[in-house]
């Protein structure tokens, strides 16, 4: 048996019926066609389907579709500045200090990233490292991750977006 939601998703409102065990991961990525939420293990370890949930980190692989009826969502594509086309600071700093190679885990990092600078806009290295230990990279080493975390805090700092 089906279940009725609505939830905003990066902005837009959508309603659609769901089936109860549809993870809120293969609602985003096959029903609203928003690729940018990876699942990686499917067991919330690895931190690639990342999302903000009315505000805060979520796993979206953990997460039934059914269970986020009225719920706010914010996704990696809903961090771009809808009008221009624009990246975040955060986006922008992940490209410029290299934090990301394949790329597959980046999403997760970046949505970890933006709840970080949120609640703490000027994190040192030791909060950055243990804010992204629930994000696993197979690719990067992570160094040049926490630099791109130290480069969007500056660019927030400065002015240059909302987190």
């Amino acid at each position: 048996m089906q279940r009725h939601i609505r939830v905003t998703v990066n902005g837009t409102t959508y309603e659609r019926d769901v089936e109860p065990r549809l993870t809120l991961a293969d609602f985003l990525r096959h029903e609203l066609g928003l690729g940018g939420t990876h699942v990686g293990c499917e067991h919330g370890i690895c931190g690639a389907c990342t999302i903000q949930l009315d505000g805060r980190t979520a796993r979206s692989c953990l997460t039934l579709a059914a269970q986020v009826d009225g719920a706010d969502i914010k996704t990696v594509e809903g961090l771009r500045e809808p009008e221009t086309g624009q990246l975040h600071p955060i986006q922008q700093a992940f490209i410029e200090a290299h934090g990301l190679q394949c790329g597959f885990c980046t999403p997760g990092f970046m949505m970890t990233t933006l709840e970080l600078l949120r609640d703490n806009p000027s994190p040192t290295d030791e909060e950055i490292q243990h804010t992204l230990s629930g994000n696993l990279c197979r690719c990067t080493g992570y160094q040049n991750i926490i630099a791109a975390v130290r480069l969007a805090a500056k660019r927030l700092q400065a002015g240059g977006g909302d987190t």
